[in-house]
């Protein structure tokens, strides 16, 4: 039987949850014979990876020892995304007098209704990734318990032997905290036990300004925390563009989030209630920064401990994860390894990619015939801040550093009416091509709903559609979606060179 898991608070919500993804009396069934496949992990990538093949006649085994779904069911996407919203829906109330509708600007909104309705949102959804389903709806063996490899060709679960051609690793990360003094006795909150507050913090400080840590603290900010972000580098989100990055922090800035750029946390200590963050910065030396909460988001660690890899000959590191080639192979000819294990890469929908083509070599191929390769891919991502930042492909600096020509192309967001009239106007959309062409190597925008229109490029660039292609292309009017039409269109005046304007102005004067 497996071993009860407890998801705070204990509600009916969170009860729902945990008797979908880790059912407390679920029973385990008895191996018989050898499996196709054998999954270790239940997050995106090994979900998906049992599904398509068991969907494709294989016989599988999928085994999880916590919560199946993951981190984006229980702790990443789908809970952040509906905290997310509830914070937009709080912060559009409090600027709704622009639009006509009285507003009070000091409503903070109901913190504890907005993280209720997330964990309700977290269960209904998590029927899609129960053991009940993939048991009785796929055919697929569920098994509860820690995995590990005993051998060539077998795994042990809750003593158990389960025999297999091959493997699939699955594992994901986990949170892991900073080396800072004293954080882990004052008590910090991560991504993974951030979604259990009841009650609003009144003061939080943000350890790191990437995506997690930019995400949720603006949408604490918005529900009435004063929010700290305390990040070692000059700017929030470092990876991405700087110009992009710039705007997402402006507004973050606006409404009310204190930037410390440049600092070092020297150490933590706790005061009663109270977190007294002790840290130095470049602008203002030592300084005391008294908080209710420190919200960790930084940090991550692949889970590749306690599988018995070494016993089937899988290398690993205990920072970067498990090793793989451009196939998703590991050291072992007899399996393969998909998502934040193992990739750079971490996102739910790049799990979801991995797994179909680990799928496809693992089950499939035969030799170098029919192989997939993750190189192959053409990889977006979004970070949902308001207004959200999306990407694909290279960066200017990615084009330098690989020594690509590049032309730019830019336009700001409140060039398209619709921007204007929704009072979205803070954005842009920037197109790299291929100097001299309308190749597309890269794009990045900033939008309210940037992550939907990365995909129009993500498209292109797989397709190899040119930029030039967007002027032929009628958008509806008015949408956000023009701005890339408008880049486009940048494009396409400096195909109109002095010699070409000349042959167009000499066949008008022939057909007059």
């Amino acid at each position: 039987m497996a071993e009860p898991i407890q998801v705070l608070p204990a509600d009916e919500w969170n009860t729902q949850l945990v008797e979908n993804v880790h059912p407390p009396k679920w029973q385990n069934p008895t191996p018989e014979g050898r499996y196709n496949l054998v999954v270790l992990g239940a997050g995106t990538g090994g979900l998906i990876t049992a599904l398509i093949a068991s969907s494709l006649g294989a016989r599988v085994a999928l085994i999880e020892r916590h919560l199946m779904g993951g981190d984006c069911l229980n702790v990443g996407c789908v809970p952040s995304k509906a905290v997310i919203r509830g914070a937009q829906i709080v912060h559009e109330a409090r600027e709704a007098a622009e639009f006509g509708m009285p507003a009070s600007s000091n409503d903070l909104g109901d913190f504890e209704a907005v993280m209720r309705r997330m964990r309700e949102i977290r269960a209904r959804i998590s029927h899609e990734d129960s053991a009940e389903r993939y048991s009785e709806e796929f055919g697929i063996d569920v098994y509860m318990g820690e995995a590990s490899f005993v051998g060539e060709g077998r795994v042990e679960v809750e003593g158990q032997i389960l025999e297999y051609k091959k493997a699939v690793i699955a594992t994901g990360a986990r949170a892991v905290a900073p080396p800072i003094e004293g954080l882990v006795e004052a008590g910090y909150l991560d991504n993974e036990t951030v979604f259990s507050l009841t009650e609003r913090p009144r003061r939080v400080a943000v350890i790191g300004a990437g995506p997690i840590g930019c995400e949720l603290a603006q949408s604490f900010q918005r529900l009435g925390s004063q929010v700290h972000i305390l990040e070692r580098m000059d700017q929030i989100l470092v990876r991405e563009d700087p110009d992009a990055a710039a705007i997402v922090q402006d507004v973050m800035v606006r409404e009310g989030v204190e930037m410390i750029f440049g600092c070092a946390i020297e150490r933590v200590e706790r005061r009663g209630e109270e977190r007294v963050i002790h840290l130095t910065g470049p602008d203002e030396g030592e300084r005391e920064l008294v908080v209710d909460e420190i919200l960790v988001g930084a940090g991550r660690a692949p889970n590749v401990e306690g599988m018995g890899l070494e016993a089937v000959g899988v290398r690993f590191d205990p920072h970067k994860g498990v090793e793989v080639d451009d196939t998703l192979r590991t050291s072992n000819r007899r399996i393969w390894a998909v998502g934040d294990v193992c990739m750079q890469w971490k996102f739910t929908h790049a799990a979801d990619a991995a797994a179909k083509i680990a799928v496809q070599n693992a089950l499939f191929a035969v030799g170098p015939f029919g192989r997939k390769k993750l190189s192959d891919l053409i990889m977006p991502w979004s970070t949902y801040t308001e207004p959200e930042i999306a990407h694909v492909g290279l960066y200017e600096r990615d084009a330098a550093e690989q020594g690509v020509e590049i032309d730019t192309y830019q336009v700001d967001i409140a060039e398209s009416n619709r921007a204007v009239t929704d009072g979205e106007e803070e954005g842009l959309v920037k197109v790299h091509v291929k100097k001299g062409t309308d190749e597309i190597v890269g794009a990045t925008i900033v939008a309210a709903h940037a992550g939907d229109l990365i995909t129009q490029l993500t498209m292109a660039i797989q397709h190899g559609i040119g930029l030039g292609a967007f002027t032929g292309v009628i958008y509806p009017y008015p949408t956000q979606g023009e701005a890339i039409k408008r880049a486009a269109g940048a494009y396409t005046r400096t195909r109109l060179t002095p010699t070409v304007k000349r042959l167009f102005e000499t066949f008008l004067s022939w057909t007059r």
